[in-house]
């Protein structure tokens, strides 16, 4: 393990071991940018009626709850069972034999309160094991061969997946009634009123279909092609 000191040169310790400070820091970092997806995907769902959050807005069903309730299955699992930290909730959706993709929506009877609230639960038991845990602990996930995972590799992947899940809840959201934006009010986008997005979409469209009729030798190819 190396470490930069503040002359820019690198020092490594003397074990080879990581220095706590340093693996504090890491895991802080890890945390922010994992509770800044949290968040991204909790808000897509506010001021939306019981319909918009559940219905499926992609040929394959992606839907805004559906991608909480995996989320939350998902934190469940890499930070609860895996770490044998157990999380004090109904069995997940996506194990034993759970219906093939039974975590990626909601049925009438599982309420959007449930759900959010089994999420929030979910991440308060992952930030406990993440603060109880040094990042090099090993866990085995509870699936599969069960292979082993540190908790530093856990975090990563968390991290990864909700930022994922966060940018399809993006996507989704838009679909639903136009809101944009990582966070409220639409933020980490371009200021623009209807009119402008309106002219900035069609401009985008007269740049694709001129790109594609240039491959094509000046003929459109593709969905959007002219006959």
């Amino acid at each position: 393990m190396t470490e930069t000191d503040h002359s820019g040169a690198t020092r490594g310790t003397p074990d080879g071991a990581e220095r706590p400070e340093t693996s504090e820091r890491f895991k802080k970092d890890l945390l922010v940018y994992l509770q800044d997806a949290r968040d991204a995907l909790l808000w897509k769902l506010e001021g939306l009626s019981e319909y918009d959050v559940r219905r499926p807005l992609t040929p394959t069903g992606t839907n805004l709850l559906g991608l909480v309730k995996h989320a939350t299955a998902a934190e469940a699992l890499y930070f609860g069972e895996t770490f044998g930290r157990p999380f004090d909730a109904p069995r997940p959706w996506i194990t034993g034999d759970a219906e093939p993709n039974s975590d990626f929506w909601a049925t009438p009877e599982e309420s959007r309160e449930r759900i959010v609230g089994l999420y929030r639960t979910a991440c308060a038991h992952a930030d406990a094991t993440i603060g109880a845990l040094p990042l090099d602990a090993v866990g085995r996930v509870p699936w599969g061969n069960r292979s082993e995972v540190t908790l530093h590799h856990s975090l990563v992947h968390m991290t990864a997946e909700t930022q994922r899940h966060a940018g399809h809840a993006d996507v989704v959201r838009e679909l639903v009634d136009g809101a944009t934006g990582q966070r409220r009010g639409g933020e980490n986008t371009a200021p623009g009123d209807a009119a402008w997005w309106a002219e900035h979409r069609a401009r985008v469209e007269r740049a694709a279909r001129e790109a594609s009729g240039h491959e094509a030798g000046g003929h459109g190819t593709g969905v959007g092609a002219q006959e």
